[in-house]
């Protein structure tokens, strides 16, 4: 990048000064949030050429979301932070649905941990923020400027000038894509055009964070009280956060003075003269969708997209899925490896989902807080009831409810029809324990990188592929993988049987230290898997019909020879 500087990616927030009046850069992201960072890690890691720009003068340091996601540590694993992170989460983190009378009518307790990770975790937002900001330091191609406004943009077929305003002035950069990751009140959104349609809910919540957590208790409360409905909920490091509903005529300045907070506060704690208040604040729950996620050579992702409800703390987490689904792919048409029509699969792959997301946190928002007061007691006996019968109690405390990411079109090759509903193309594949021929055990992804899988059970996933096919995967930085039995691990036949299974070249043999790989394998027709660098199974297929499934898969990423040369191939290794 132009006009780089080395102190641009330093923790210390300081924007660098500015030499020219204009620069150049391959990837610009409007907006330093957890999207817009993550985003900028994942491009920094594949040798992408970033410009991060941010109108605030540094880091949001108010806490915002306090609930992280297996999806989203797991794309945190994919960027190498997630081991800074976790010591900063609370695992298996309950949420508890209560009746002003103290009855828990609902829990949602999933202790599923197949993608790697806890399904649910509290967390503090800003303390994750800050890794994903220091993690921008390890790549010198990855620059950050804050105090720098977006100011408007122009685009045509070979790339987007945009027009930003810093601190020593106006300029311009012109960028080969532009990111919109700049909140619910996006000016890159506007800037497109774009309809933002969706609904504010009539009510404002105040959120108010505790330290020296006053209650102790874990998990998070959801307290359907019809007087006042509030939140309690437990985070990492002795921090307790508090939501209650603003009531008609009361103001963010009326929660000013100390006796409202005090009187507030006495729901929830016994002293609530000595709570010591980090931080409080009144929001708005809005429910928004964007009309699309891409014109051109601009994308929208995070609050820019969409924006929804608390109730189910997606928010943050949908937009760590628009990062994790757009990095790679933005990062593959960047460098030349696939067709820029690639990028018309994020909005084809993530916009039913975010909708999706919310819709069901309106929903669930519903519940909790009724319209109308008769509809609370009408709740309450309808849950006592259905709390009787055990698979609907299975159904809240495993989140079957939680709709997961399952892509029918975009960047997949489906299955024959018959087997759609079963069929694990377009979902994310499981994350289980395994073995190296090392004897190391560890998470499955940290095998394979930010790259492109072929996973085969008991065998090479290539032995049946043709040469030009093999080729592909190599230029495109593919790992193939051999999942074995963990007895089997670097076993070979005795030389005097009448069969061979010698190893190929580049394909690396892995133990099934969990039992879960067979147990996967086991409940599908096909035993080779197709894996995207998101980790979802772009295609599956039988040993002996790779070749093909190959080529279709070729036909969908965009995939021509010809772009891949040796720098594109270097930077997949």
């Amino acid at each position: 990048m132009s006009a780089h500087s080395s102190e641009a990616a330093a923790p210390a927030l300081q924007t660098p000064s500015l030499k020219a009046p204009s620069l150049k850069t391959e990837v610009l992201i409007v907006g330093a949030g957890p999207v817009g960072l993550t985003l900028a890690n994942q491009l920094g890691a594949c040798g992408v050429e970033v410009l991060l720009i941010e109108s605030l003068p540094q880091l949001i340091d108010y806490p915002r979301a306090i609930g992280i996601d297996d999806e989203s540590m797991r794309a945190m694993q994919g960027i190498g932070l997630a081991d800074l992170i976790e010591p900063h989460t609370t695992p298996f983190h309950w949420m508890r649905f209560l009746t002003a009378s103290g009855r828990c009518w609902a829990s949602i307790e999933p202790r599923t941990d197949e993608f790697g990770w806890s399904r649910r975790n509290a967390f503090i937002q800003p303390q994750a923020d800050r890794i994903l900001f220091e993690g921008l330091a390890r790549f010198p191609q990855v620059e950050a400027r804050f105090s720098t406004r977006f100011v408007g943009l122009e685009q045509d077929p070979g790339g987007v000038r945009v027009r930003l305003e810093g601190p020593e002035g106006p300029y311009v950069v012109e960028a080969a894509y532009l990111v919109g990751a700049d909140g619910g009140r996006s000016p890159v959104r506007e800037a497109l055009g774009l309809a933002f349609e969706g609904e504010t809910a009539p009510n404002q919540w105040i959120v108010v964070d505790v330290e020296n957590d006053p209650v102790g208790t874990p998990n998070l409360y959801l307290c359907c009280d019809p007087e006042r409905p509030y939140v309690s909920a437990a985070l990492p490091h002795g921090v307790r956060r508090f939501e209650f509903m603003v009531m008609k005529g009361e103001t963010e300045a009326h929660f000013d003075r100390p006796e409202v907070m005090r009187a507030l506060l006495s729901k929830v704690m016994d002293k609530p003269e000595e709570a010591k208040i980090i931080r409080q604040r009144v929001y708005n729950h809005n429910a928004r969708l964007a009309a699309r996620f891409r014109v051109g050579r601009v994308l929208l992702a995070g609050d820019a997209a969409h924006i929804m409800p608390v109730w189910q703390g997606q928010g943050y987490n949908s937009g760590i899925r628009d990062a994790a689904n757009l990095g790679w792919k933005l990062a593959a048409v960047v460098k030349g490896r696939l067709g820029e029509e690639l990028l018309e699969t994020y909005q084809q792959e993530r916009r039913d989902h975010a909708k999706a997301m919310i819709d069901l946190s309106v929903r669930v928002g519903k519940v909790f807080n009724p319209p109308y007061r008769f509809l609370n007691h009408l709740r309450d006996a309808t849950t006592w009831a259905l709390n009787l019968l055990p698979p609907v109690k299975r159904y809240l405390l495993e989140m079957r409810f939680k709709p997961m990411p399952r892509f029918t079109e975009g960047a997949v090759v489906p299955g024959p029809a018959a087997r759609a509903r079963t069929s694990p193309v377009g979902r994310l594949f499981i994350q289980p324990r395994v073995r190296s021929l090392a004897g190391e055990i560890l998470r499955m992804d940290d095998l394979i990188g930010p790259n492109f899988a072929l996973i085969a059970w008991g065998d090479s996933p290539i032995r049946h592929m043709a040469p030009e096919q093999i080729a592909m995967w190599r230029d495109l930085g593919a790992v193939f993988l051999c999942v074995k039995p963990e007895v089997q691990l670097g076993a070979r036949p005795d030389a005097a049987l009448d069969f061979t299974q010698e190893p190929q070249e580049g394909v690396t043999e892995i133990g099934d230290h969990q039992g879960r790989l067979k147990d996967w394998f086991g409940a599908q027709p096909d035993s080779v898997v197709f894996l995207r660098p998101d980790r979802v199974v772009a295609a599956t297929s039988s040993p002996q019909r790779v070749a093909e499934v190959s080529q279709a898969l070729a036909r969908v990423l965009r995939y021509e020879p010809e772009r891949v040369g040796p720098e594109s191939r270097q930077v997949a290794e």
